[in-house]
């Protein structure tokens, strides 16, 4: 069995019911989050080895999270115990033309004051295929960012594959840290995932013909994205999701997956949004899922735009599909029909 290794935060989300807004919020639903920590429930739901590295506190809340990920297949025996606090941060899911918010409230938390004698990579990675991070942990400051560094620094000595998620994160760092930081921890990357605005915020590259916006999407532009990604950093794969924002109730949803030169688009998904956050999550476990089993390149767009898709139809952070349920998906049975 392949093994994956994701390191960064979880934390804590809560929501209003439904689609109430904050201010009209008297009670809250509790679950448990983070890019990498969705990454890792997904590939376990998958049948996939996967283990999460972080730093929780060592009280009741960090328990409690490390026991929802545990409930899920997670191994979470390389998460280091302290500091004083979890992150917590705070969502109000959009309807129609209202977007969604989130509030982070994650100042101070264990794993922003980690330290990097604290983790010891080489013994982590041991048996592992393939290590995982996105660019909000680095973001998360203090010694994250060269903690990152020796992550992937050892996975490569190691020979494990590296994909990372650009996900920047504006309300964390600045658009210059968040390129100076994250162009330094590229080169060690395989495979780099992003969104439809990554790739700007992070490194200046813009789609040509473009209005993201308005829910217009050029596939010859993201083409050029992939390209200069590639040419710049030297990544083996490069993978683009592709929302078109008509609300933020319905989405378009699709992605491309760039490799020697040639790009692969998946088909186009009409999505009506339950709950969007975690969508990016999703699709980086489906196309890594995809290129661990070997798929070929349209075979592993296919079934990771697929992943994504059902995850927006799932309430909280974490996409709780089976293999058989994405390739049915996959494979053209969008008719939502009851199965009996």
């Amino acid at each position: 069995m392949k093994k994956i290794v994701t390191f960064g935060e979880v934390m804590m989300r809560l929501n209003p019911e439904g689609y109430l807004r904050f201010v009209q919020a008297d009670r809250w639903e509790v679950s448990y989050a983070g890019g990498e920590a969705n990454v890792a429930v997904s590939l376990a739901g998958y049948g996939v080895e996967a283990a999460f590295i972080s730093k929780v506190p060592a009280h009741e809340i960090g328990q409690s999270a490390i026991n929802e990920l545990r409930r899920y297949g997670v191994d979470t025996s390389g998460v280091v115990r302290g500091g004083e606090r979890l992150g917590i941060y705070f969502a109000e899911k959009g309807a129609s033309q209202r977007a969604s918010k989130v509030i982070y409230d994650r100042a101070g938390s264990a794993i922003a004051k980690a330290k990097a004698e604290e983790f010891d990579w080489e013994k982590i990675f041991a048996g592992a295929d393939w290590f995982h991070f996105t660019g909000i942990t680095p973001a998360l400051g203090g010694e994250l960012p060269a903690i990152c560094l020796a992550a992937c620094q050892a996975a490569k000595k190691l020979g494990l594959t590296v994909s990372c998620d650009l996900n920047y994160r504006g309300k964390l760092w600045s658009r210059e840290a968040a390129g100076a930081c994250m162009a330094g921890l590229m080169p060690y990357v395989d495979v780099c995932i992003a969104n439809e605005a990554d790739a700007k915020d992070v490194f200046g590259i813009v789609a040509e013909d473009t209005d993201l916006e308005a829910g217009k999407v050029n596939h010859e532009g993201y083409i050029s994205v992939a390209r200069q990604l590639t040419e710049r950093f030297g990544f083996q794969k490069v993978a683009i999701t592709l929302r078109g924002s008509l609300s933020a109730s319905d989405n378009d949803w699709a992605a491309m997956l760039y490799e020697g030169g040639q790009a692969c688009f998946s088909p186009t998904y009409r999505v009506h949004i339950v709950d969007r956050v975690g969508g990016g999550d999703s699709f980086a476990a489906g196309l890594i899922y995809g290129l661990m089993n070997g798929y070929d390149q349209q075979k592993t767009v296919n079934f990771a735009v697929a992943a994504s898709c059902l995850k927006h139809s799932i309430e909280h952070d974490f996409n709780l599909m089976s293999v058989a349920e994405v390739e049915s998906l996959a494979a053209g049975n969008a008719s939502g029909r009851v199965q009996r």
